[in-house]
């Protein structure tokens, strides 16, 4: 998956194999089945051109995370204490990804405390006995 998400575009095995071959010696019908098993469990969608597929992401690498800390969260028996750990394990940087996370997901009218009304200058019935 990391390769097809690298590129975030439809790709072939020959494409596939040429890259990881950079790295190490592996077969173009090794490559073949993992696409074909990828694509089995619904992580990659395919279509045919001529005699080969190109194959593309069914979702992207950070849904796909997302969805794995949410599988991991929603089987704890403690949500609250996996968080804790959780973000105990996080590096500074990963903290303040996270509070912008937050932010961005409570939206703008959050970003701000509420401030109360400004009254000066209205003028009204009573002026308070002054």
């Amino acid at each position: 998956m990391t390769r097809v998400w690298k590129w975030n575009r439809p790709v072939t095995v020959r494409e596939v194999l040429e890259d990881l071959q950079q790295e190490r010696s592996i077969a173009y019908t090794t490559v073949m089945t993992v696409m074909d098993n990828l694509h089995q469990k619904g992580w990659v969608r395919r279509e045919a051109e001529g005699r080969a597929y190109r194959y593309e992401a069914v979702s992207t690498r950070a849904a796909y995370a997302a969805a794995l800390m949410n599988e991991a969260w929603s089987q704890s028996d403690n949500p609250a204490a996996a968080l804790v750990a959780f973000f105990g394990m996080m590096s500074d940087e990963q903290r303040t990804a996270l509070r912008d996370a937050v932010r961005i997901v409570q939206g703008p009218e959050s970003a701000e405390p509420p401030q109360p009304p400004d009254t000066r200058g209205v003028t009204g019935g009573d002026s308070g006995g002054a």
